[in-house]
């Protein structure tokens, strides 16, 4: 039989400590994978922790940084007391790997002022309480005189002298409970039974993994011309995207997102609107990657060369942004890998090689990789052409339809990335079942797309966003476009530029990364078909130059939004997100907050009619036990007084408020 090991600082890797700790949050996958922050997120930490009998019970988190520094941040019991549930928030403060643990530990001294504050008034062993909190005085006053702390100890040891019995009740618990004493109990007070668990792993980004303004335009379309003699077009060129660089920078957008730059093959090559009968001029779908001029680790000819693309990324840097390029594995009928690598492929029962499918839809000019002929050679590859891309200044990937490869790829992938650069970022491009959209997050792809494209109803915001920030925000973190080249939302189809506005206004502080494909600021809408998503003149299959500064646009809400972004951290951040009352339907009310910075938005829903309604605050939420507070609006400058109850009228043409609490 083994010999138990009771040693008090015994780590706990499977089962209960002498002082039970259970539930650990954020833990990913029993600890498979790190949960995420980013440098200077408030990250909650909790955990259930308990103990037998009556005496009392504490618990403290130890956050290890990259560099093996320890941080001991005590957790503070929440309601309701009955279900044990105790949280801490730290806030990690250079990037890296992070590990905490939770020690749940035996509390003598909280022990003995329970006691006291029953048995002292009512002249219950007065002089034994007195004894015990003595010494427990003086051993804390010991433990303080060994950290070099003389003067607690000293105050510590003076305050064990006043603990007489002949004392009246009151005086004796009113020394007991001094701010200085309490503090240094807190500090130096014996914890007993220390119950450490295991260690998790918390991996901090830098801040761009939750942060950021994205803005996806398409090189090609950017300075393209057409020929009316000969119905040609010239396409643009990285040179001539510059000077959008610019433009899209003083919109205060911080990442600059490229559709695939590659060659595209003209086998089955799609046309105008997806047919498949192009003409010779139609310039395809940069999805179809690959041709005799080369596959993923090339450039398209009419774009530029290496150097063309170089000078792009030193441009966007020079204003401000990073390049993210778009990785999508899939390869046109012409790619090289399909004479190199036929086993990448699937190849059917006739001979033929299966293409890409999504009922109804057939996308003839793309074949699927099949991961599970080569994984060795596959994986190899793909690590290569990332490195490749790297070395030419990116570090931020959006991945084209993660969900249809494995996620056990992508585990191995992103962590061979990690460990060689992890500065490098990947955002998921993945609209499917919730199951998937999370194992990829859980893996370690730093954000994804969302469902915000469909919620439109205050309900189905409510209930997503509370998801968002409480339930999967250890994992999962969501970048909140307001349209792609493949979603023509509904909401924006009938062109209200008010309809446009709310869902930029949401999207820009509900979540702390958002994005916008051009044309939304120019309040593109048309539909291919009724009741579809798909744009009519997809820029996915043509050219699609745009005159950017042309009347009426968005140019300015979207960058004042983005200042108002990079002005206050309370936007900056997923979890703090409280919902206000505010009982019209289409009027949605919250707070988001960071330490001192409080931000309330309340924006309609309701793009064609004016809303009115009662807001209610919760004034103590905001540190404000009674009376007002002092708001300035950031879109319009208006300063407001409010209290508990405040009537707010939305129109069309103003549908938000974006309030700043500038007083207290």
């Amino acid at each position: 039989m083994p010999i138990l090991d009771l040693s008090p600082t015994l780590a706990i890797t499977r089962g209960f400590g002498r002082i039970p700790v259970r539930a650990v949050s954020p833990v990913v996958e029993g600890g498979a994978y790190p949960a995420k922050a980013v440098v200077g997120e408030l990250i909650p930490i909790r955990a259930k922790v308990f103990r037998e009998g009556h005496d009392a019970v504490n618990a403290s988190v130890i956050l290890t940084a990259p560099d093996g520094t320890e941080q001991r941040i005590d957790l503070t019991p929440m309601e309701p007391r009955g279900l044990d549930p105790w949280e801490a928030w730290v806030r990690p403060d250079v990037p890296g790997a992070w590990k905490f643990r939770v020690e749940g530990w035996s509390d003598p001294w909280a022990t003995w002022l329970h006691t006291a504050e029953i048995k002292l008034p009512a002249g219950i062993d007065t002089e034994l309480v007195c004894l015990e909190g003595r010494a427990l005085l003086e051993r804390t006053a010991t433990r303080a005189e060994e950290a070099g702390q003389t003067v607690q100890a000293a105050i510590l040891r003076a305050t064990a002298m006043l603990l007489l019995p002949e004392r009246p009740a009151a005086d004796l618990l009113e020394v007991a409970t001094a701010g200085g004493i309490v503090a240094a109990m807190e500090t130096y007070g014996p914890r007993e039974m220390l119950s450490p668990t295991a260690d998790f792993e918390l991996f901090v980004d830098r801040k761009t993994a939750l942060f950021a303004s994205w803005y996806e335009f398409f090189p090609r379309s950017l300075g393209a011309t057409y020929n009316t003699r000969t119905k040609k077009w010239t396409s643009g060129t990285f040179d001539s995207c510059h000077a959008r660089l610019e433009e899209v920078a003083a919109m205060g957008f911080d990442v600059v997102y490229l559709p695939p730059i590659h060659p595209i093959g003209k086998a089955f090559r799609k046309g105008p609107n997806n047919t498949l009968a192009p003409q010779a001029s139609d310039p395809g779908s940069p999805w179809a990657i690959g041709s005799a001029q080369g596959g993923h680790d090339a450039i398209h000819p009419e774009l530029g060369d290496w150097d063309a693309f170089d000078r792009f990324v030193a441009k966007a840097k020079s204003v401000g942004m990073e390049v993210a390029l778009d990785f999508a594995l899939q390869a046109s009928p012409d790619h090289p890998w399909v004479q190199g690598h036929p086993e990448w492929f699937t190849t059917r029962l006739d001979g033929t090689i299966a293409y890409a499918e999504n009922p109804p839809k057939k996308y003839q000019d793309i074949y699927p990789i099949n991961f599970d002929n080569d994984p060795a050679g596959i994986y190899r590859e793909v690590v290569r052409l990332l490195k490749l891309w790297i070395s030419h200044g990116v570090k931020i990937f959006r991945v084209d339809n993660p969900h249809t490869k494995p996620v056990q790829f992508w585990a191995w992938v992103l962590k061979q990335i990690r460990d060689f650069d992890p500065e490098v970022l990947f955002l998921a491009e993945a609209f499917t079942k919730p199951e998937m959209m999370h194992a990829l997050g859980r893996v370690g792809f730093h954000s994804s797309y969302t469902y915000f494209t469909w919620r439109d109803t205050k309900w189905e915001l409510t209930e997503y966003l509370n998801e968002l920030s409480s339930e999967t925000d250890s994992f999962f973190r969501p970048n909140f476009f307001v349209n792609t080249p493949d979603i023509n939302p509904t909401f924006l189809q009938s062109g209200n530029p008010a309809a446009f506005a709310i869902r930029a206004v949401l999207a820009a502080t509900l979540s702390p990364a958002w994005g916008v494909y051009s044309g939304f600021e120019l309040f593109e809408h048309l539909p291919l078909r009724a009741g579809g998503e798909e744009y009519l003149d997809s820029e996915k299959y043509e050219f699609r130059p745009r005159d950017f500064a042309a009347e009426p646009n968005l140019n300015l809400l979207i960058g004042r939004l983005n200042e108002i972004r990079k002005a206050h951290p309370a936007f900056q951040q997923l979890r703090q997100l409280r919902f206000l009352v505010a009982p019209h339907d289409d009027v949605l009310a919250f707070t988001k907050t960071d330490g001192n910075d409080t931000m309330i938005v309340i924006c309609s829903l309701n793009p064609n009619q004016t809303v009115e309604t009662e807001v209610s605050l919760d004034l103590p939420a905001l540190g404000i036990p009674t009376g007002s507070v002092q708001l300035r609006d950031e879109l319009t400058g208006s300063t407001f007084t409010w209290s508990e109850s405040n009537f707010v009228r939305l129109t069309p043409a103003t549908p938000a408020h974006i309030l700043h609490v500038v007083g207290r």
